[in-house]
């Protein structure tokens, strides 16, 4: 079993990797990352020229535990995508590249996507 998981963790590192290799965040198109914990979820958009982060959000965040959305589900993840989306604007940002890492495009990862673009992020 012990290596079932290793195996396991393997193919999902090399997975991301793969994906990452095509994944090129820039100034005026940073690179849109998603992180889920166990309870919260969290998205960032990075400059990886000038290696560092434009915006960020999430669950955990004040407007989020006030609106009762401190959860992982798909209406957080899109609002998520909206509260991030409009921080993007605040810099100027109007295009971003989607880094999905090893996860599939589906569920919540699209329901963040689907917000930002609602909120005028082009990904």
């Amino acid at each position: 079993m012990h290596s079932e998981m290793k195996r396991r963790d393997l193919r999902r590192s090399r997975r991301g990797f793969r994906i990452r290799k095509g994944v090129r965040g820039s100034g005026e198109k940073p690179r849109l990352t998603v992180f889920k914990s166990n309870v919260h979820l969290f998205a960032q958009l990075i400059d990886d020229d000038a290696s560092r982060t434009l915006a960020s959000a999430g669950t955990m965040m004040k407007e989020f535990r006030k609106a009762g959305l401190a959860k992982k589900n798909k209406e957080a993840a899109k609002q998520l995508g909206r509260a991030l989306a409009e921080k993007a604007h605040a810099q100027k940002v109007r295009a971003a590249v989607f880094d999905r890492g090893h996860r599939k495009y589906h569920g919540l990862l699209a329901a963040l996507a689907e917000g930002a673009r609602e909120a005028g992020l082009k990904i």
